[in-house]
């Protein structure tokens, strides 16, 4: 399958430099670019990517409301915001934007390639220390969503540990529980929220407020 990826800066060098890195992947093929927001909208609305590179700081709009205008007109489309900042609150107001993956501007090639694939398939890609600072200034969220409702006081106690870049043998060490059995609650919790992997199961957390602070019960 070709991935179909429109570039979004208002600087033509770090355009072209993006596009000259993706040339090599056989897989991408760069089917637009646009300088601004409006242009990223209009040209998303003709070309259709399969993935948009979205700056975040742009004339006339900026990439967190062009992010939002795409995916309410094609929400199939995934978006990955590239920035050079690494401030929580800019990767907070991208996810809550639509947002499946966040890259600072100073990724290499191999990330950035491995990252446009993983969120043509449905996939997330937001580095764990970055999303790890976002959790961290979020205070516990309360939701009345099904999926909300759904996860027991522990899985939510799980949850905020996987958020945190924990993996199963951490979370078991931390919580005074076997590897196996944190590994049956991560696979509910995943299926409860209808995701496919944690990195998606930390975003649905942070956009509907399930996180909630890990304390052991």
């Amino acid at each position: 399958m070709t991935i179909r990826v429109l570039l979004v800066d208002d600087h033509e060098l770090v355009r072209q430099g993006v596009a000259s890195m993706l040339a090599k992947a056989e897989d991408l093929t760069v089917v637009g670019e646009a300088k601004t927001g409006r242009e990223a909208i209009e040209t998303a609305r003709k070309e259709l990517p399969d993935v948009v590179l979205m700056d975040v700081r742009m004339p006339d709009m900026d990439g967190l409301e062009a992010t939002r205008r795409i995916k309410e007109e094609r929400s199939r489309t995934a978006v990955i915001m590239v920035t050079m900042h690494d401030n929580p609150a800019y990767l907070r107001e991208a996810v809550r934007a639509g947002a499946a993956g966040y890259l600072l501007k100073d990724v290499s090639k191999d990330d950035l390639i491995d990252a446009i694939r993983q969120v043509a398939t449905g996939g997330a890609f937001i580095e764990s220390q970055m999303l790890k600072g976002m959790l961290s200034e979020m205070k516990p969220g309360s939701t009345t969503s099904p999926a909300a409702r759904s996860l027991t006081k522990r899985e939510r106690e799980i949850l905020a540990l996987v958020a945190e870049g924990l993996s199963n043998r951490e979370i078991a060490d931390k919580l005074v529980l076997s590897p196996e059995t944190v590994k049956s609650h991560v696979a509910a919790i995943l299926e409860k929220l209808n995701v496919s992997d944690r990195t998606q199961a930390a975003i649905y957390a942070v956009r509907n407020g399930l996180v909630e602070s890990s304390t052991a019960t």
